[in-house]
């Protein structure tokens, strides 16, 4: 009995460490398994988290349009779908840029950008329907989009005081002659550099007396969007990524340039030959 003693115990040994085994495998199984688990609900998270940015909209302009003329209507729709896809590009960009910027990057980055580009092609739907009727008013007041969102959008109460629209002259004078004039100012935007843009002007061939007075109004336009541009690069400073000036300033601005630009070549036009090439001196760059 006291030799059996030792292997009984020995099997005891080795059935209790086969237990262990069976336990220690049993509980990377299942540990395995609750490893498991937090994949699908971080996937659940990552949905939420591209829902959370929420949703921009804007008013409708189609149905708010007079009677189109036949021969303007192929432009009309053309800037109808502009507009659809400017509010698309700016939904994407929402969802790419979730946790850049401070507090109002949505309004300066994005919405304030979008409206400015609404501005601008409503404009052109506005002109197109005046050139063989009577051109409609009010329009801008379709320019603006709200973001819709559970959360806070980070617009605050800058809906009014963001971009000033095309027609916004005498505030924008107001706003360069700020950025360029004060001491605080002008070392802020040393510190960022500055925004320039080609002459207009010098590129233009002879202005018919009839269309002097629009490609003056234009002229001084393109001036102003400098102006906001230099503003709004020393307002911004720190915000956004590598990118941020390009997206959220220079790109917006050549926006702008393209249609100001083209209603001077076609103001032109309509009593001589419109210019062509001018789009070319659209883009900017950021001199520092």
């Amino acid at each position: 009995m006291s030799r059996a003693l030792p292997k009984y115990n020995k099997r005891r040994v080795v059935f209790i460490g086969g237990a262990a085994a069976v336990v220690l495998s049993g509980a990377v199984i299942a540990g395995s398994a609750l490893a498991g688990t937090p994949d699908k609900s971080g996937t659940a998270q990552s949905a939420r988290t591209l829902a959370d940015p929420g949703t921009i909209t804007c008013p409708d302009v189609k149905s708010q349009l007079p009677a189109v003329p036949a021969s303007a209507q192929a432009e009309v729709d053309r800037n109808l779908t502009l507009l659809d896809t400017q509010i698309a590009e700016a939904n994407k960009r929402l969802v790419d840029t979730v946790g850049q910027g401070g507090a109002n990057f949505v309004q300066n980055a994005i919405l304030g950008p979008l409206k400015d580009k609404r501005v601008s092609t409503i404009d052109r739907i506005a002109i197109a329907i005046g050139r063989q009727g009577t051109k409609p008013t009010g329009l801008d007041s379709l320019a603006t989009c709200t973001l819709n969102s559970a959360g806070s959008t980070g617009t605050g109460g800058e809906t009014g005081s963001t971009g000033a629209t095309d027609t916004a002259i005498p505030s924008a004078t107001a706003s360069a002659t700020q950025a360029a004039g004060g001491t605080e100012d002008t070392g802020a935007a040393s510190a960022v550099g500055t925004i320039s843009c080609p002459d207009v002007k010098s590129q233009l061939p002879a202005v018919p007396a009839s269309a002097q007075a629009e490609v003056d109004r234009n002229l001084t336009l393109l001036d102003t969007q400098i102006a906001e541009a230099n503003k709004r690069l020393v307002d911004t400073v720190g915000q956004g990524g590598a990118n941020f000036v390009q997206n959220a300033i220079l790109g917006p601005l050549k926006d702008k340039r393209v249609s100001t630009i083209d209603r001077i070549a076609i103001a032109i036009g309509r009593q001589g030959t419109k210019p062509s090439g001018l789009d070319s001196l659209a883009a900017c760059t950021l001199t520092k």
